[in-house]
């Protein structure tokens, strides 16, 4: 009788991204199975840049720089948030673009999540603060010490909304359409 060999659980490297002009904040996780743990976390601080175009240029070069070191396999950004300032919102949306083009300039694949779905994803509830998105990283990752700045945190909760939901984006795109959400969602369905 021979043995039946256990595949090793696949690993896989997530990089998420709070997009922001002033601070944008950047974590990683190693993912190994369905067990996670963090590699790094921080932020790219772009106040000491006078022009957007230069807060752009160096956000491309800190996240390929990011890219280049870790080799994260998919990149996991949240998307912008719908506020009462119009340029504001645009110049976020460049920052975003940006993290966006230096992760497509090296093949990764890119997820965005809303803020809200991010905050529902890590503590249940998407009106969740910083802070306490903040401390149940804490607890999920065992960080010893929170940043002063928890742009940092907000990316990390951003990589692991995405571990979490990955399954479930992947599993759509193969299975998209009406009679995919049906099998899915029976429960839903008047009837039944």
């Amino acid at each position: 009788m021979s043995k039946i060999e256990k595949k090793a659980p696949k690993e896989k490297i997530i990089l998420g991204i709070d997009p922001g002009t002033n601070v944008m904040g950047y974590g990683l996780i190693l993912v190994v199975g369905n067990k996670y743990s963090l590699i790094q976390f921080g932020v790219i601080h772009l106040k000491k840049y006078t022009t957007h175009e230069l807060k752009l240029k160096k956000i491309f070069e800190r996240v390929t720089g990011i890219i280049d070191e870790f080799h994260p396999d998919t990149v996991a950004l949240e998307a912008p948030f719908y506020g009462e300032n119009i340029q504001s919102m645009l110049k976020l949306g460049r920052a975003q673009g940006v993290a966006m083009a230096a992760a497509l300039a090296r093949e990764i694949p890119i997820t965005e999540y809303a803020p809200k779905k991010v905050k529902q994803s890590v503590t249940g509830n998407g009106n969740a603060s910083k802070e306490q998105v903040a401390e149940m990283l804490k607890t999920l990752l065992g960080i010893k010490e929170l940043p002063k700045l928890l742009d940092a945190t907000d990316a990390l909760a951003v990589a692991i909304c995405h571990h979490f939901h990955e399954g479930r984006i992947q599993s759509r795109g193969r299975n998209a359409g009406w009679k995919s959400f049906l099998e899915e969602n029976p429960d839903r369905v008047k009837g039944n």
